[in-house]
């Protein structure tokens, strides 16, 4: 997920905000701290992770953010989140796990293994683009959706944001701290925009470019290349082959850029849309 870095940094500065999509959370839910762990043997990465305070044992909550189609989400969240629970087994009275999607659309569609794990009370699913108009959502929750919106409502739900935390915020330094997550996700959805564009957009000055804005840039500048790139192959099956099944499409966007790059190359060889879909097959991600 190329939005790993902006959402840690989100979830950094507001901590509470996973208990914020939850219908109920920990009395103590104000106590707990994030953090970014890797379980070792074998070697994974949990995207976050919300610890109880240290003084006491509660319940730990695993959060994974997913902007793409990932067809073996929880087949990983599961193995990640039960190893790293199995050896911090004495810290912890129980686990819930958090998965946060733009929308429906990026869901993995067949989960039939885990459905009852899925569907109970420890798995919460988060859409985005249904948690309500981003005006009235609290700061945290608001960036988050920001991040989903498209360049032409972007702008102007920032200044929104940045209006409403402006009048808000108790200090000024906790109203930079949003100057400048927001100015990032800004940054990335616009990767062209020099600085003082940027400024200009949204209406304020003196915005720092942190080696932070600046990596967010350059993933904005890494996704636009790639959707280009995802434009120009589906125009060119679609011409060759015809229309092409909403399936296909979505799986063709799901590619890497490595594999889109093979995809590129081989395309020239399909005569008919079996051809095509033989080649996904034997080219999964």
């Amino acid at each position: 997920m190329r939005r790993d870095s902006i959402f840690y940094k989100i979830f950094q500065q507001f901590p509470t905000i996973l208990f914020e999509m939850l219908e109920t959370s920990p009395d103590n839910a104000a106590q707990y701290r994030f953090d970014s762990v890797a379980v070792k043997e074998p070697s994974f990465t949990i995207d976050g992770v919300f610890l109880p305070p240290d003084n006491r044992t509660g319940i730990v909550y695993f959060c994974e953010v997913q902007f793409q189609r990932d067809e073996l989400l929880y087949e990983r969240l599961f193995g990640e989140s039960f190893l790293y629970f199995y050896r911090n087994r004495d810290r912890f009275s129980d686990w819930q796990a958090v998965v946060i999607y733009p929308s429906r659309s990026k869901e993995q569609s067949h989960f039939h293994p885990y459905e009852d794990l899925i569907e109970g009370h420890r798995v919460h699913r988060v859409y985005l683009n249904e948690l309500g108009a981003i005006g009235q959502l609290p700061t945290g929750l608001a960036v988050m959706v920001l991040s989903t919106l498209s360049q032409k409502k972007a702008p102007e739900a920032a200044k929104q944001i940045l209006e409403r935390s402006k009048q808000k915020t108790t200090t000024q330094e906790e109203f930079r701290a949003i100057i400048g997550i927001v100015t990032t996700v800004i940054a990335y959805k616009f990767s062209k925009l020099s600085r003082q564009e940027v400024e200009k957009m949204l209406g304020i000055t003196g915005l720092q470019e942190t080696r932070f804005y600046q990596e967010a840039k350059q993933e904005g500048r890494q996704e636009g290349r790639i959707e280009e790139r995802q434009s120009l192959i589906l125009d060119q099956l679609t011409g060759s082959l015809g229309e092409l099944p909403g399936s296909i499409q979505e799986k063709i966007t799901a590619l890497s850029s490595d594999r889109l790059k093979s995809l590129g190359l081989a395309l020239l060889k399909f005569n008919q849309l079996a051809d095509l879909e033989e080649w996904l097959k034997a080219h999964p991600e």
